[in-house]
């Protein structure tokens, strides 16, 4: 996951002869899914899976998000006037009660994204730094607020990304990741990854990891979570030389990044054995290094993650501040957060976001996984935008409109959609329970939010349908708030 906006790179203008061609478009969608989550795929992978879990895991994923990038491709063409992110998809498609909660679960899943970065860029600053813990100590939280509100203060100023964080940050991750792909490979031993190969148990130093499919369902959540951005590749096509050119580049990106994150879990578990790997520190790449190299490389890594992570903070804290004050511009959240001072910036939304991350902070002082709950809660929260996406080109595609006479390409988009919102269903249900119950606590207070949204527009508050669904919204976050109240499930 990372946040790599037209803001962040020299993109071209409209109109303009310097327009993007293949390889600076492929560079874009990489970096748009590339983050700081790929640093600790090692042990957050096998914590809960076995390598032959591991590769259904990614096999299962690679082919859902591939669907999922079709889909973003194809309405980024078919509806061009849709434009205000996934959202709007859901939004057009369902209502707007649907969109305004796809638009909610957007806005959740960015601040606390950014909540998980915070988590990690301390966690790695504590290899240097030993008195920053786990990344989420008293230290830690102080440091994380610190930066937060540095961050808010210079975004109220109206100074925005210049072009050289982005050319760091992509070195920096990219960088490290090479050097670790290419030592692993060399460092490979085929001993470690056959041990126990499917987490079954019954050898000596081996974890009974539970069922085949147990084990894949409890990788989904993970892999989203590092193709968060997906959706940001169709973004650039108005900018590309030959329309052609960005079909080419999602898909060479995708199957990059797919290739990337692929390697780092599998490798790491040739150098290291499951039961090591799931008791590594955040970020655990750091850990397999050293253990290849020594404590050069534990050191490398974690700089890499600091660099780019810090400079994604600040793209994140802006995309975070931007989600709610589109909102409030087109009306689906109250008109308060789309308000701006006199920089241009937006300063109520900015506001409540960073507020709302400074209360998870203090939270997650109270978690022993700090990063893991928070990026878990993020992939959740972002499930119903991704679904909805899907199931909009599903319906587009069943009942023909944008389609014309010629019907051309219909049949392939009725499959990409079905199969992108079965995937999506999936991911749903991979979630579990708890994670979904606990996620309805945050959906909940969102029902207020529409509300006063609808009455400044003066439209009718619920439609019958729309009142049933924010009545199961609120019954399951009462349900989800006793069932943490006396122990039953657990948001720490």
């Amino acid at each position: 996951m990372t946040a790599t906006t037209l803001s962040d790179v020299d993109v071209a203008r409209p109109g303009r002869s310097d327009k993007l061609t293949l390889l600076p478009l492929i560079a874009l969608v990489i970096g748009s899914m590339i983050g700081g989550g790929v640093f600790n795929l090692p042990s957050d992978m096998s914590g809960r899976a076995s390598p032959g879990a591991i590769i259904i895991g990614w096999v299962i994923t690679g082919f859902g998000m591939l669907m999922l990038a079709f889909v973003y491709q194809s309405l980024a063409v078919r509806k061009p006037n849709l434009n205000a992110g996934p959202y709007a998809y859901a939004r057009a498609g369902f209502g707007s009660y649907v969109g305004f909660n796809s638009a909610w679960g957007y806005w959740l899943s960015a601040f606390l994204g950014n909540v998980a970065y915070a988590v990690a860029i301390f966690s790695a600053l504590s290899y240097f730094f030993p008195f920053f813990g786990g990344g989420n100590n008293v230290a830690s939280i102080i440091g994380a607020s610190l930066c937060l509100w540095l961050v808010h203060g210079l975004v109220l100023k109206g100074i925005k990304q210049a072009t050289f964080i982005n050319v760091v940050t992509t070195i920096a991750k990219l960088a490290p990741l090479f050097l670790f792909i290419l030592l692993a490979i060399v460092g490979f031993n085929l001993d470690k990854i056959s041990f126990d190969f499917w987490g079954r148990g019954g050898i000596e130093g081996a974890t009974d990891l539970g069922a085949i499919m147990e084990q894949v369902k409890g990788t989904m959540l993970v892999t989203l979570w590092v193709f968060i951005g997906i959706e940001g590749a169709s973004v650039y096509s108005a900018r590309a030389a030959k329309r052609s050119d960005v079909g080419r580049a999602t898909v060479i990106g995708f199957v990059g990044s797919l290739g990337i994150y692929v390697l780092v879990s599998l490798l790491a578990a040739g150098v290291m054995t499951q039961p090591e790997l799931g008791a590594l520190k955040v970020p655990s790449m750091a850990g397999v290094f050293e253990t290849l190299v020594g404590p050069w490389g534990a050191a490398l890594i974690n700089l890499g993650l600091i660099l780019s992570v810090g400079g994604a903070f600040l793209s994140w804290t802006l995309l975070c501040a931007e989600i709610p004050y589109s909102c409030g511009q087109d009306g689906t959240f109250p008109k308060w957060f789309a308000r701006e001072n006199g920089n241009g910036a937006p300063a109520n939304s900015l506001w409540a976001t960073n507020v709302l991350i400074q209360a998870f902070l203090v939270l997650s002082l109270f978690s022993q996984s700090a990063y893991q709950f928070f990026y878990f809660i993020a992939s959740v929260a972002i499930l119903p935008p991704y679904v909805l996406s899907g199931a909009y080109a599903l319906k587009l595609a069943v009942t023909g409109e944008t389609y014309g006479e010629g019907r051309q390409g219909r049949t392939r988009d009725l499959i990409i959609g079905f199969l992108a919102t079965v995937y999506g269903l999936w991911l749903v249900y991979a979630a579990g329970l708890d994670y979904l119950l606990m996620c309805t606590v945050l959906f909940a207070p969102g029902i207020f939010v529409f509300l006063k949204a609808r009455r400044e527009r003066g439209e009718n508050v619920f439609s019958g349908a729309e009142m049933l669904l924010a009545v199961i919204i609120g019954v399951l976050a009462v349900l989800a708030a006793w069932l943490m109240w006396v122990g039953r499930i657990s948001p720490f």
